[in-house]
């Protein structure tokens, strides 16, 4: 079984007017095991394919990854960050189902 040590990107609603909410992004580092380590491709007829991930990553959960694991977007693994499809509670560890590539909004650099 792989291990794995990365980073994992919460999306918090902050309100930044009246009525408008954004995402904040936070990021946590993590460790675990990789329980499947697979990759998909989908079938479509498309230029590009889509790439999914389809695997599933263990992390050893801390007092805020319990109480915010819905609040999961991303896990930076082997370079890139991944969508997570799905959070499965199996405590004291989350089982993170990754999916395709994560475009979405990141963690703001440290300068």
């Amino acid at each position: 079984m792989a291990r794995f040590a990365g980073k994992v990107g919460y999306g918090l609603q902050i309100q930044s007017a009246p009525g408008v909410f954004k995402d904040s992004i936070v990021e946590y580092p993590y460790w675990g095991d990789v329980l499947r380590n697979t990759k998909q491709l989908d079938g479509d007829p498309k230029v590009n394919d889509d790439f999914n991930a389809s695997n599933t990553i263990s992390i050893v959960a801390d007092e805020y990854a319990n109480e915010h694991f819905f609040a999961i977007r991303y896990v930076e693994w082997a370079g890139t960050r991944w969508k997570v499809s799905n959070v499965e509670v199996q405590r004291p560890r989350l089982l993170l189902r990754l999916g395709g590539v994560y475009h979405g909004v990141t963690a703001p650099t440290p300068s």
